[in-house]
């Protein structure tokens, strides 16, 4: 059954990509079934959706779009990680949670590998949806978006070097330094990851980017101008 749906080299096979698409609308269902009944849950204002469904799309086109190669594998997008930050820095870390697990299926359907139903787990559905954390520094005063990104990132890259330990290290490139071969995931992961986070830093730190993005936030919160302040 299994190799019906992955092919050798680890892909998904048409009937594989069919269950995949087939099985996110269910859990798109069952999620907008639970939100209705329990009126408790998590509610998204037709802004939030808008916005997220922008920064999805932002994410997905610039993840795309890979400024360089690392010569151990990876790739340095054109700040892709930084829009599904944004969501979670902007609405919380239940939006962004939510924002960044749809981002994994669609990182899935894009580039999918499959070795385990764990491993998926580990590479795309917890990696991005960890990115989620960012919600965490929503009231930060002070370089909130700064620290926002850099939890969501590290957070990221853990769940990527988790399932490195537990899948990948029989797929170490032979030119890789024997001395590093226990630290492989970690090297190989936070490479790209924190190479595009520095860039992304850098350009989030030059204070018109800093104002542009002060001013998206009141725009996407409906806030007031109080709140651009947390993005410096």
């Amino acid at each position: 059954m299994f190799n019906f749906l992955v092919t050798a080299e680890g892909g998904l096979t048409t009937a594989g990509y069919g269950v995949s698409v087939i099985a996110v609308l269910i859990l798109i269902i069952l999620v907008a079934v639970l939100l209705q009944k329990n009126t408790s849950a998590l509610k998204f204002t037709t802004q939030q959706l808008v916005t997220c469904a922008v920064a999805l799309a932002l994410a997905y086109v610039t993840s795309y779009i890979k400024i360089f190669k690392l010569p151990f594998g990876g790739s340095v997008t054109l700040f892709s990680m930084l829009f599904i930050v944004l969501i979670g820095y902007w609405y919380g870390i239940k939006v962004g949670i939510l924002t960044g697990l749809v981002y994994g299926i669609f990182q899935f359907l894009q580039e999918p590998y499959v070795l385990s139903f764990f491993q998926v787990c580990c590479d795309y559905i917890l990696a991005f949806g960890a990115m989620g954390l960012s919600g965490l520094f929503t009231k930060s005063r002070k370089h909130g978006l700064l620290k926002a990104y850099i939890l969501a990132i590290l957070a990221r890259g853990a769940f990527h070097a988790l399932g490195g330990y537990l899948y990948w290290m029989d797929y170490m490139p032979d030119n890789f330094p024997k001395s590093l071969t226990a630290l492989y995931p970690i090297i190989y992961n936070y490479s790209y990851i924190l190479l595009e986070g520095v860039l992304t830093i850098v350009v989030i730190s030059i204070p018109a980017v800093s104002r542009a993005l002060g001013r998206m936030r009141i725009m996407a919160t409906g806030g007031n101008r109080q709140s651009a302040a947390t993005e410096k």
